[in-house]
């Protein structure tokens, strides 16, 4: 895939360096994290037309509805998602990304799992049965405001074990992401089964 250039040098022109060697599949989930300032969507947007990925997101229905940001949200890839159907949405997910392998068409889902800017105990855990489910790649995005670097270097598969898959997540992240406000980056994990309504 062939990048934006104008989106590089926007990147560079606000001091950001993007990371980013190519995707290994066509299709799959990219986790971002942190999430802990509106900058976020705009660097995140910029880093997505840099790399050429053409990927989708799910933002809160209620933006939407505001009538030109609903339709520019739909230009740069958003699917609208009401919150109390979570469940439906994954599973619907799950199977999009089935039939998009099987007529090898381009499919990824970029999500933010913490679902907000504020501090939260554990992420949302959608990502994770739509990509175990599907067996596709998740790529685990960044933001380092401390190196001022944004992007994609690692993608791994699933194991169905949520803890043990968590902890490497969780391990990487402690290395590789650094928020604009590090106070509000809640822990990298899902909440137990036994919480999860």
């Amino acid at each position: 895939m062939r990048g934006s250039t104008l989106a590089r040098a926007a990147l560079r022109l606000a001091g950001w360096t993007l990371v980013w060697d190519g995707l290994p599949a066509r299709q799959g989930v990219l986790v971002a994290y942190p999430h802990t300032s509106n900058w976020d969507f705009i660097v995140g947007i910029l880093a997505k037309w840099a790399m050429g990925v053409p990927a989708h997101f799910w933002g809160k229905d209620s933006l939407f509805r505001v009538p030109l940001l609903g339709r520019w949200m739909r230009w740069v890839g958003g699917i609208p998602v009401d919150r109390s159907g979570a469940r439906g949405i994954a599973a619907d997910m799950a199977v999009r990304f089935r039939e998009a392998r099987a007529e090898d068409r381009f499919l990824w889902l970029a999500l933010a799992p913490e679902g907000t800017r504020s501090r939260v105990e554990h992420w949302k855990s959608g990502f994770y049965p739509v990509a175990h489910a599907s067996g596709v790649p998740v790529g685990l995005a960044f933001f380092d405001y401390a190196k001022r670097e944004v992007g994609v270097e690692r993608f791994v598969v699933l194991s169905g074990d949520r803890d043990a898959d968590m902890a490497a997540l969780a391990d990487y992240y402690a290395r590789r992401a650094h928020g604009a406000r590090p106070d509000l980056a809640g822990p990298v994990r899902l909440k137990p089964p036994s919480e999860t309504p």
